[in-house]
């Protein structure tokens, strides 16, 4: 599984990783879980095809509060929203005004949301193997044990000093989203309602 997974990264990339691996990315995960309680961030998403073909680019913020409330907005091209209060997940689509309203544990299972925001210890839901040092970014990858998940890996990439960098995710149709961060702020006040969602007048509500 290593070896197909550095086979997308290089895909990606372009470049050599280093042949050095320690534990620095899997304790920088672990720290930041346990020194996280909230997160504020901007993102830039890009989507590519199984042939590293880009298919949409999109960018927006994420909120979350441990355990698993979270909130991801995008702004461009399309806007969108996504909250989950840890019982339900909203998804709204402000251009169908469209709302589908799906379980939470059903909903995120082992997603990127879960590995962030989760209350779970971490490898109750993922395997964690290092990838080693690329580019002063030190790279792991998360390999979902539950078999329902809709992802096969998600790599995640950290500063030497601990910040979160990137996250890439392979999907089940041989897709990836490379996640890129920014101005992320370590636990910020966040107001409560922030993980609340209540559909707009008129909205098409489907529940799932």
């Amino acid at each position: 599984m290593v070896r197909s997974s550095c086979a997308i990264f290089l895909l990606l990339f372009g470049s050599q990783m280093s042949l050095y691996v320690e534990a620095a990315a899997i304790d920088s995960l672990k720290s930041f879980i346990k020194e996280t309680r909230t997160v504020r961030a901007n993102f830039s998403q890009t989507l590519y095809d199984k042939n590293a073909r880009t298919i949409q680019e999109s960018n927006g913020t994420m909120q979350f509060e441990r355990p698993e409330k979270f909130r991801w907005t995008y702004d461009k091209p399309y806007e969108q929203l996504i909250v989950g209060d840890g019982t339900q997940v909203w998804f709204y689509d402000r251009d169908l005004n469209q709302v589908t309203i799906r379980q939470f544990n059903i909903a995120i299972g082992s997603s990127p949301a879960a590995l962030l925001a989760g209350s779970s210890t971490i490898e109750d839901n993922f395997e964690l193997i290092e990838l080693g040092l690329q580019n002063q970014i030190e790279w792991l990858e998360a390999i979902p044990k539950s078999k329902e998940s809709a992802f096969e890996f998600i790599q995640m990439g950290f500063s030497p000093e601990g910040a979160l960098k990137i996250m890439a995710l392979r999907d089940s149709f041989g897709q990836t989203t490379l996640l890129v961060f920014s101005d992320l702020d370590k636990n910020p006040n966040l107001p409560a309602d922030l993980f609340k969602f209540i559909p707009p007048d008129n909205a098409d509500v489907i529940s799932e």
